[in-house]
């Protein structure tokens, strides 16, 4: 009876330390919503939206921006300021949605298929990836032109997605 209770006992800390290694729960990502909240770039209500939800959080944790999809939030990001955003390099942490498992994963190391025929709450979109090889699959099937890094998106790839779609 001893050993089982140890041996539990070992796996729970096991999970305690993969948990709170995984860059995700110790920080204040949330798929919780209220209504009323719009993205901070187009104004869209983002809970209409769930799986295509991102967040920028700063370094003191007092302000949190969500947006209704990547492109959205890549807007802000190269302009933080002009959106009522803190500066850039006031920015801790970015997340957004894998496309398949809508699991919350650090912006910055996703894999990003650019031109498919899939569409996000405003029209195209940057779709998230944890995995290259999700990224290669899902642009074979819905004819992505390109997979990116977070590094390699630039403003005038934002803004050539956003032609024609803009609320704001």
């Amino acid at each position: 009876m001893i050993k089982i209770s140890r041996i539990l006992l070992l796996l729970t800390f096991l999970q305690l330390v993969v948990f709170t290694t995984s860059g995700i729960a110790d920080t204040e990502v949330t798929n919780t919503i209220p209504d009323q909240v719009r993205c901070t770039v187009c104004g869209m209500f983002v809970a209409k939206y769930p799986n295509w939800l991102a967040q920028v959080h700063y370094d003191n944790l007092e302000q949190t921006q969500f947006f209704d999809g990547v492109k959205d939030m890549m807007v802000f990001y190269f302009n933080p300021e002009r959106y009522g955003g803190k500066s850039r390099e006031t920015i801790r942490d970015i997340y957004v949605k894998d496309y398949y498992s809508l699991d919350w994963l650090s912006a910055k190391e996703a894999f990003y298929v650019v031109g498919s025929d899939v569409y996000g709450p405003m029209g195209h979109e940057l779709i998230p990836f944890a995995a290259r090889e999700a990224a290669e699959s899902f642009s074979k099937d819905h004819h992505g032109k390109e997979i990116l890094i977070f590094d390699n998106i630039t403003p005038e790839l934002i803004e050539s997605l956003r032609a024609g779609q803009r609320m704001r």
